[in-house]
C-alpha cells in the first residue's frame, strides 16, 4: 500500500548530527542492533573509506526501515542521507529531486548555518514537505529557541514547535511533548537506551509548556478552521484534531513543525519517527509526476500507480568493477529484471539484470520495484543521472535534474609512468558518476583543466582517482592538482545594435547573410521579469536559461525568411560559449534580432550561422566586456578575542563584512568573499585564531571585477 511508504532525506550543514541521527533510527527500529557512531568510522551510510577517514558524508546513501504507525500498521520508511558540505551540494539535488518528505537537521548551538540555508532551497525548489529537527541539545550552548528564531529570519519558515527541551546543556533531562503534554525521559541505568518513562509534565516545566502548547495550537490553527473555532469557544483541542491539521499545514507548506532531541544521547529519535510518519507525505500525497512524450513534446502525466504506463527516474550512478550501480525512483507502473525499458533522454534500449534495496553498502535483491520505490539495479550501460526511463510504448521523458555550475578549476597532471587510458577512464567515470564535477582541455596550455564546486570536492575528487588508478592515497607526485583557477562569466559591458554582413564567394554558390541584432546586458530585475513570463507560461517545453541568455526574434516584415531565425539563434548562443578574447561563458545576455536580408540562391542555414558567429564577435569588440568573479557568502565562527583579526583579513580580501554578532563569549562573522582570494584561507584562518576558529562558504552571486584583479589563465610559452 502506498500510503505506507514515506520516502525522506536526511539533510543538515556539516556537524549538524545528522548521519548520528540515522544510526540511532536505524537501531530504534531494529534495523541494526549495534549503534554506530561517526568517531569510530562503522556507521552504515558513511560506508566509503574516504568517509571514514574524514569523518564527513561525501555521496548520498539510502537505507531502509519499518516502524509503526498509531494504529500499528508497519510503514516502509525509505531514507537517504545527504552530505552536509557544500562542496557536495549534488548529492542534495538529486536525492531532493526523487523524495518525497525531508527531515532539516539543526545543531542546538550552531543554528542555521550556511549549508543549512541551502538544502533548505533547495528543498523549496522541488516544494519537499519536511521537518525541523533541532539536535544536540546537550551541548553546553545550546539555545533551541534562538535556532527556532533563525529558521524565521534565515529560512523563511514558518516553525510550529511541537517538542521543547526539558532543561539544556548537561542538564538535559528529556523532551515535553506539547501535543500530549508529557515530558519523556529515558532510563539511564538501562544500557541498551531502549527504556523511557512518560509522565505528566512537572511543575518546574508545566508554566513554560502551557505557554509553548498555546503558541503551538495558534500555529496549527492555519490548517484547520475546526481548531479555531475551538480556541475562539476557549475549548480543549482533541489530540487527533491536532495531528490532523499538523499533517495537512506540512503537506501543503504552510509551516514546519519543529522537534527538538539529542540524537547521540538518544534523546527523541522515536518521537522524531513518529513524526515522519504523521507529517511527511506518502508518494499518493504528492502531485502526479509530468513530463513530455520525448518526439511530439506534448505534456504528459503519470499517477503513482502500478497500473499505469511504467515510468521512473535515475538520479545517481556508481561506478563499479562488474558494471554502474544505478539508483532509481519510481514513479508510476511497474519494473522487472529482465524486462527491457526506453531510456527516453537517449534514445536508447536498456534490460535491467537485478534490483537491490540498498541497505548502506549492503543489497537485498528484490523481483520487482513498484511506485514509490527508490531502488539500484544493475544491468544498465546507457543510463545515467537525470535520465528518464520509460515503457516503450507509452514513452515520456520526465524533467532533468538541474545541478549548479562549477565555480573552481584546476589543472590536472599525471605522471608519465601511469596508464593514460587507465587514468582518463576513471576520470570519465568520476565526472559521469558526480554531474558537478567537469573536465575538459585548455586550447592554449593542452592542460586538462578539472573543475568543481570547491577545493575539498576536488581534493577529494582526486582521491577517488588515485584509489581507481591504484595510486596511494599519500602519494604527492604520480596524480597532482595545481593552482585553483576561478570560473569566471562576462557580458557585455553595455547595449550595442548594427547590422553585420556575412558575404563569401570561392566559386560556385556562395555564401551569404545579413542580421541586424540588439545585444542588450539584462539587469537581476530584467531577468527576473524574463523568468516570471516563462513561469506564467506554465509550459514543459519552455525552462528559464540557466546562464540568463535569451533570444527574442523581432523581424515583422518577413526580411529573413522563418526556416533562418533558428540558425541565428544557434550562432549567437554558439558564440556566448565561449568569448574570444577571454575563455568564459557570457551571462545576462538578450539578443533581439530584428531586420536582415538574404540572396535568393547563396542564402542557407549555415551561412545565417556563421554571420551570427561572425557578429557577436563584432559585438564585443563595439560593447566591450566586463569579468565576473563568483562571490562567496563566508561564516566564521571564532572565540571573540579573534573577531578583529578576521574582520581585518576578510577586509584584505576584498571582502565586505554583512553582519557581526557575540553569544557567550563565540563570535560569528558573516561576509561576502570574492573566490579568487578564499583559496588556501583554511590556512590563513588557523594561523590567525591558533586553530580555534572555523568557517564555512557557499555559493553567493555573481559580480564584476576589474581585469587587472581577475586571474586569468595565460598560455604556458613552452606548449
Amino acid at each position: 500500500m502506498l500510503d505506507k511508504v514515506r520516502n525522506i532525506g536526511i539533510m543538515a550543514h556539516v556537524d549538524a548530527g545528522k548521519t548520528t541521527t540515522t544510526e540511532r533510527i536505524l537501531y530504534y527500529s531494529g534495523t541494526k542492533h549495534k549503534v554506530g557512531d561517526v568517531d569510530d568510522g562503522d556507521t552504515t551510510t558513511d560506508f566509503d573509506p574516504l568517509e571514514r577517514q574524514k569523518g564527513i558524508t561525501i555521496n548520498s546513501a539510502a537505507v531502509s526501515i519499518d516502524w509503526k504507525d498509531r494504529a500499528d500498521n508497519d510503514i516502509a520508511i525509505n531514507i537517504i542521507d545527504t552530505p552536509g558540505h557544500v562542496d557536495f551540494t549534488a548529492e542534495v539535488e538529486r536525492s531532493l529531486r526523487v523524495l518525497d518528505g525531508a527531515v532539516g537537521v539543526f545543531c542546538a548551538k550552531g543554528g542555521v548555518e550556511v549549508q543549512s540555508e541551502t538544502v533548505w532551497r533547495q528543498a523549496t525548489k522541488y516544494k519537499v514537505p519536511r521537518l525541523a529537527y533541532v539536535n544536540k541539545l546537550d551541548r553546553m550552548g545550546a539555545n533551541f529557541w534562538s535556532c527556532v528564531e533563525q529558521m524565521k529570519t534565515k529560512l523563511h519558515a514558518n516553525p510550529v514547535v511541537v517538542t521543547i527541551p526539558a532543561g539544556q546543556d548537561n542538564a538535559l533531562e528529556g523532551i515535553i511533548d506539547l501535543i500530549e503534554m508529557k515530558l519523556i525521559t529515558r532510563d539511564l541505568n538501562d544500557k541498551t537506551h531502549q527504556k523511557f518513562f512518560e509522565t505528566d509534565v512537572p511543575e518546574k516545566y508545566l508554566e513554560e509548556a502551557q505557554k509553548r502548547r498555546e503558541q503551538m495550537l495558534d500555529g496549527v490553527s492555519a490548517a484547520s478552521d475546526e481548531i479555531t473555532e475551538l480556541i475562539l469557544e476557549g475549548k480543549d483541542v482533541p489530540v487527533d484534531l491536532i495531528r490532523k491539521a499538523l499533517r495537512k499545514g506540512t503537506l501543503d507548506g504552510t509551516f514546519t513543525p519543529v522537534h527538538c532531541g539529542s540524537s547521540k544521547m538518544f534523546h527523541g529519535v522515536q518521537h522524531l519517527l513518529d513524526l515522519v510518519v504523521d507529517c511527511l507525505p506518502s508518494p499518493i500525497d504528492r502531485p502526479p509526476v509530468d513530463g513530455l512524450h520525448p518526439k511530439t513534446k506534448d505534456a504528459l502525466v503519470r499517477k503513482p500507480d502500478s497500473k499505469e504506463p511504467m515510468s521512473a527516474l535515475a538520479f545517481k550512478t556508481v561506478a563499479e568493477t562488474n558494471g554502474d550501480l544505478v539508483y532509481i525512483r519510481v514513479y508510476s507502473g511497474e519494473m522487472k529484471p529482465g524486462e527491457s525499458y526506453t531510456n527516453t533522454t537517449n534514445g536508447k534500449k536498456e534490460r535491467i539484470a537485478r534490483f537491490y534495496r540498498m541497505m548502506g553498502d549492503k543489497r537485498i535483491a528484490l523481483e520487482k520495484a513498484s511506485p514509490g520505490d527508490i531502488v539500484a539495479a544493475m544491468g544498465l550501460s546507457e543510463t545515467y543521472t537525470g535520465n528518464t526511463l520509460s515503457d516503450p510504448d507509452q514513452p515520456i521523458a520526465l524533467e532533468a535534474i538541474q545541478f549548479p555550475k562549477p565555480v573552481v578549476s584546476q589543472a590536472l597532471s599525471f605522471s608519465k609512468t601511469l596508464d593514460s587510458g587507465k587514468v582518463g577512464e576513471a576520470l570519465n567515470r568520476l565526472v559521469r558518476d558526480d554531474p558537478t564535477l567537469k573536465t575538459h582541455t585548455d586550447e592554449e596550455t593542452k592542460d586538462t583543466i578539472i573543475s568543481g564546486m570547491g577545493e575539498l570536492h576536488l581534493e577529494i575528487s582526486i582521491e577517488k582517482l588515485k584509489r581507481a588508478v591504484g595510486v596511494p592515497q599519500e602519494d604527492t607526485k604520480l596524480i597532482t592538482l595545481g593552482k585553483p583557477r576561478v570560473a569566471y562569466r562576462q557580458c557585455l559591458a553595455r547595449s550595442v545594435d548594427f547590422e553585420y554582413k556575412f558575404q563569401k564567394q570561392t566559386g560556385g554558390r556562395g555564401k551569404f547573410a545579413v542580421i541586424v541584432v540588439k545585444y542588450t546586458p539584462l539587469t537581476p530585475e530584467q531577468i527576473a521579469e524574463k523568468v516570471a513570463e516563462i513561469e506564467e507560461l506554465n509550459d514543459p517545453k519552455v525552462k528559464p536559461d540557466p546562464n540568463s541568455v535569451y533570444f527574442k526574434n523581432s523581424i515583422t516584415q518577413g526580411s529573413i525568411d522563418k526556416q533562418y531565425i533558428p540558425s541565428v539563434e544557434e550562432g549567437l548562443r554558439e558564440g556566448a560559449k565561449k568569448g574570444y578574447k577571454y575563455p568564459f561563458p557570457f551571462v545576462d545576455l538578450e539578443f533581439d534580432l530584428h531586420f536582415g536580408k538574404m540572396h535568393d540562391v547563396d542564402s542557407s542555414q549555415d551561412a545565417f550561422y556563421l554571420c551570427a558567429l561572425e557578429a557577436f564577435r563584432e559585438a564585443q569588440e563595439r560593447g566591450g566586456i566586463e569579468l565576473r568573479e563568483p562571490v562567496m557568502k563566508v561564516v566564521v565562527v571564532s572565540p571573540k578575542e579573534y573577531q578583529g583579526q578576521i574582520s581585518g583579513n576578510i577586509s584584505s580580501k576584498r571582502g565586505l563584512i554583512e553582519e557581526t554578532s557575540e553569544d557567550r563569549g563565540v563570535a560569528q562573522v558573516v561576509a561576502k568573499v570574492p573566490l579568487a582570494n578564499l583559496f588556501g584561507y583554511t590556512n590563513d584562518l588557523r594561523s590567525a585564531t591558533k586553530g580555534q576558529a572555523s568557517f564555512s562558504m557557499e555559493f553567493s552571486h555573481y559580480a564584476s571585477v576589474p581585469v587587472e584583479l581577475a586571474d586569468i589563465p595565460k598560455p604556458d610559452a613552452k606548449k
